[in-house]
């Protein structure tokens, strides 16, 4: 299993406390020193069931910036996927990818239920 994350993240460090906590073995990426790539960003969306926009970290001082609250809707799938490959900070954080499931984002509940 990945587990892909911003080490500053409060949220990220929360996540990656709780794999611990709960013995979960994983894999550690910095998501900005290694940003994920389009190609691996197209298959967990599609693997993930999830809204593409659920890729997106909407909290992000750089989500904001580019003002893609506006922008996203008018953009096709491919090119929002692109655009998630430019910069590892535009990415919803943490992500975990596993051989049958794709996470988005540190709801302790929904990680409960996926993992323990």
């Amino acid at each position: 299993m990945e587990f892909i994350c911003y080490p500053k993240c409060s949220t990220c460090q929360k996540a990656k406390k709780w794999l611990d906590e709960n013995k979960i073995e994983y894999m550690e990426r910095h998501i900005v020193d290694d940003n994920p790539t389009y190609e691996e960003l197209k298959k967990w969306y599609e693997k993930s069931g999830l809204p593409l926009k659920r890729f997106f970290n909407t909290s992000g001082m750089l989500y904001k910036e580019m003002k893609l609250k506006d922008k996203l809707p008018d953009m096709s799938e491919d090119e929002q996927l692109q655009l998630l490959a430019t910069n590892g900070m535009l990415v919803k954080r943490p992500l975990v990818v596993a051989e049958d499931f794709v996470l988005t984002g540190f709801k302790e509940k929904e990680w409960t239920e996926k993992m323990l």
